[in-house]
């Protein structure tokens, strides 16, 4: 895992770039974000395929519908808790009913937005995005897992969520890193318990893993990108394998991965759970540092929950 540390919301506006020059029918919509969003990367390189919206996401989602229905794919991109709070409903009834091919790319996602608070810390859109039939749900971990991400969209049929974030993040993979839609990245061979970890917190899970080892344990770590479709047959291995699970996200322990995961465990394979993550509260004003210490979403809140849930086996 490198020190060098890059947003996945500034890998995605590199990525999309790329994407752009290779395929022509990409066009890119903001709702007065995009240098936030950092589709202002695309919109400099292409600017006839980009559409500022304005601060109206309900149209931003209508608008990308009415371009995929026509032909062309669309990525749509605004705050996280805009996208999928603020334009439910049209991503519901125009994209996921209709079994439209958008991209909806929402950034700021977690309490990692920092300062701005909890009215734009979106801790529940996993949630509300895995609950829509149609719907994929990817949660990148770094700006290696980005970029394949996008280029793995572009070729995969039906709509997409795409969760990016504002803070840099360790790069943990390599370039030549393989990513499939649905399908669990094992990060580290275990015995003793698994940390299956999406989004900033595979980054906390390596280190915790790390730490434990010292401790004489030996811990799996799966990077879980896909929220839905969810990968079963990885979590299942982890439940038989290693007898207890702990699930880390930067979103709300509801709905979430850990929700998921749960679901599996207890419809497949039984075993000792522990969810780590924002227990069911908005977020505060803070620094991203200082909220990742105050919700318990750091590498040593990971130790405690490990070490719980091994008891309980």
């Amino acid at each position: 895992m490198s020190e060098k540390k890059i947003a996945t919301r500034e890998a995605y506006g590199e990525a999309l770039r790329e994407a752009g020059k290779k395929n022509k029918d990409i066009v890119v919509l903001d709702a007065d974000l995009s240098k936030s969003t950092k589709t202002s990367v695309f919109a400099e390189a292409f600017p006839e395929r980009f559409l500022n919206i304005g601060i109206s996401e309900q149209d931003l989602i209508g608008t990308a519908a009415g371009l995929a229905a026509a032909g062309k794919l669309p990525f749509a991109s605004t705050f996280a808790v805009f996208a999928t709070g603020r334009a439910f409903e049209q991503i519901r009834n125009s994209v996921a009913y209709s079994k439209l091919k958008v991209v909806v790319a929402a950034s700021h996602a977690g309490i990692t937005v920092g300062e701005d608070g909890g009215s734009h810390q979106s801790i529940e859109d996993i949630s509300l995005m895995r609950s829509l039939p149609n719907m994929t749900v990817i949660v990148p971990a770094d700006a290696t897992e980005t970029a394949k991400a996008v280029e793995a969209v572009v070729e995969h049929p039906g709509p997409v969520y795409l969760r990016l974030g504002r803070l840099g993040v360790p790069v943990i993979f390599p370039e030549d890193y393989q990513f499939t839609i649905g399908k669990a990245a094992l990060l580290k061979e275990g015995q003793d318990a698994t940390i299956i970890a999406t989004g900033i917190m595979v980054a906390e899970a390596l280190k915790a893993a790390e730490k434990l080892q010292e401790k004489g344990l030996s811990i799996r770590v799966v990077n879980m990108h896909t929220i839905k479709p969810l990968d079963q047959e990885a979590v299942i291995a982890a439940a038989r394998e290693t007898g207890a699970i702990v699930t880390a996200e930067e979103h709300n322990i509801i709905g979430g991965l850990g929700s998921a995961v749960a679901e599996v465990l207890a419809e497949n394979y039984p075993a000792p759970l522990e969810r780590v993550g924002v227990q069911d509260v908005f977020g505060e004003s803070g620094t991203p540092a200082e909220l990742l210490e105050k919700f318990g979403l750091t590498a040593n809140h990971l130790v405690e929950a490990v070490e719980k849930v091994i008891k309980r086996k």
